[in-house]
C-alpha cells in the first residue's frame, strides 16, 4: 500500500514579521498546498492520506482556507483520515463539526478510534485534540491487534517523555506494534524511523512560516507490506527561509548564488573594525529576494581589543565594555559591540562622547 503523509499545513498563518502585502502573498501561497498535495497524491497513485493535525493555524479559518482544503480533499478520490491537532483541535463549533467530503474521516474523540478500510485491508486508528493541550500519551495502553491486516496510526503530539502536547515516547511508538504511525507536530522532516516493529515519521510542515523552519519543506509518501516500509520526502514549497553567514566583503558576490524567491536572514560575520552600514545592505538585499533582513554579528578586531590595558581613557573604556559584555545576553552583545565601535571612534576623533 502506498500513503501520503503531510501535516502542519497551519492554513491562513498571519506572517506578522511581513509586510502587509509579502504576508498576503505568503498567505496564498499556504492556500495552494491542498491543490499540491492532490498533485502529489495523484501523481504517485497512493491509496491513502493521512493528515494527522495543524491543517489550520487557528480556529479562525477563513472562508477561502476552508474551501481550498475541502475541495482538494474532495478531490483526492482516496480515502483521507485527519487528526485534529492542538492548532485546530475538535469542538462543537470547529470547522471540523461541519460538512466535509465523504472520502475524509475526521477523528473528533482525545481516545483512539478505528475506521477499517476493507478493500485496503487495512486500519487507521487516530483521535483529537479536543483542547490546545493535552499532558497525556495518546499511545498509552495501546498495542495493534495482529490480525493480518496492516495498522496505521494518524496522530498529532510531541515526541517527548512530557510536555502540553500529546507527549509520545520512544517506547510507547515500540509498544504499539503497528505498521506505521503519521505523527504531526513537529515541523521539520524526521525521515522514516524504527522502534521496534512500529515504522513512524514527522513529515514536517510543508511551507515555512518564519526562519525556526529553515530549508525544504514537503510531504512523504510512504510506501507499506507487512514488516517493510520506505518513505520518500516531496519538496511543496514556493519558497524557503534561508540564514546565511558571511562576511560583509564576501556579501555582493554570496547573494548572487541564492535563490530571489527566498526569505533570507543575513548574518555578518568576521572581524570588523566599522560597523557594517545595515540601511545600505539591507536596501540592497531586499530588491534581489522576496524578503531580507541584515544582522550584524561581526566582532572588533583583536588588535583594538588589545588597547584595553593602555594606561588611557581608550584603555579604561574597553576595559568597561569588556566587562559588560562578559556580562550580556547574545541579544545585548550585538547592541555593545556597536557601542564599543562609536565609543572608540569618538575617543580616537577626540569628540565628547558623552550625551
Amino acid at each position: 500500500m502506498k500513503l501520503l503523509h503531510a501535516a502542519d499545513l497551519h492554513l491562513d498563518s498571519p506572517f506578522r514579521g511581513l509586510s502587509a502585502q509579502q504576508a498576503l502573498v505568503r498567505r496564498g501561497e499556504l492556500r495552494d498546498i491542498p491543490a499540491r498535495l492532490v498533485q502529489l497524491a495523484r501523481a504517485e497513485q497512493v491509496d491513502l492520506v493521512l493528515l494527522p493535525g495543524d491543517l489550520f493555524d487557528s480556529q479562525r479559518l477563513t472562508p477561502q482556507g476552508l474551501a481550498a482544503l475541502k475541495d482538494a480533499l474532495d478531490a483526492m478520490s482516496v480515502p483521507v483520515c485527519i487528526a485534529p491537532g492542538n492548532h485546530d483541535y475538535y469542538h462543537s463549533d470547529s470547522p471540523y463539526a461541519g460538512e466535509w467530503p465523504d472520502n475524509v474521516h475526521i477523528f473528533t474523540t482525545q481516545e483512539l478510534t478505528e475506521v477499517s478500510l476493507p478493500v485496503l485491508n487495512c486500519v487507521v486508528h487516530g483521535c483529537a485534540f479536543t483542547a490546545p493541550h493535552r499532558e497525556s500519551s495518546p499511545l498509552d495502553g495501546f498495542t495493534a491487534p495482529q490480525d493480518g491486516k496492516l495498522h496505521l496510526l494518524c496522530v498529532h503530539g510531541e515526541l517527548a517523555p512530557s510536555g502540553r502536547y500529546a507527549p509520545i515516547t520512544l517506547q510507547n511508538l515500540a509498544d504499539v506494534q503497528a505498521h506505521y504511525v503519521a505523527l504531526g507536530h513537529i515541523h521539520f522532516n524526521s525521515g522514516l524511523r524504527q522502534e521496534g516493529s512500529t515504522y513512524w515519521a514527522y513529515p514536517g510542515c510543508p511551507e515555512g512560516r518564519g526562519f525556526d523552519e529553515l530549508g525544504r519543506k514537503g510531504a512523504l509518501v510512504v510506501e507499506l507490506a507487512h514488516g517493510q516500509a520506505s518513505a520518500q520526502f516531496h519538496p511543496l514549497c514556493h519558497r524557503q527561509y534561508r540564514i546565511e553567514r558571511v562576511s560583509p566583503a564576501q556579501l555582493p558576490q554570496a547573494m548572487e548564488g541564492w535563490p530571489g524567491e527566498d526569505l533570507v536572514r543575513i548574518l555578518l560575520t568576521g572581524e570588523s573594525e566599522h560597523a557594517p552600514d545595515l540601511a545600505a545592505l539591507t536596501a540592497s538585499a531586499a530588491q534581489r529576494f522576496f524578503y531580507a533582513e541584515v544582522r550584524d554579528e561581526t566582532t572588533l578586531p583583536q588588535a583594538l581589543w588589545a588597547r584595553e590595558d593602555e594606561d588611557s581613557l581608550t584603555g579604561l573604556f574597553l576595559r568597561e565594555m569588556r566587562r559588560r559584555l562578559h556580562n550580556a545576553s547574545p541579544e545585548e552583545q550585538s547592541t555593545l559591540l556597536l557601542a564599543t565601535r562609536f565609543g572608540l571612534s569618538a575617543l580616537e576623533g577626540g569628540e565628547d562622547i558623552r550625551p
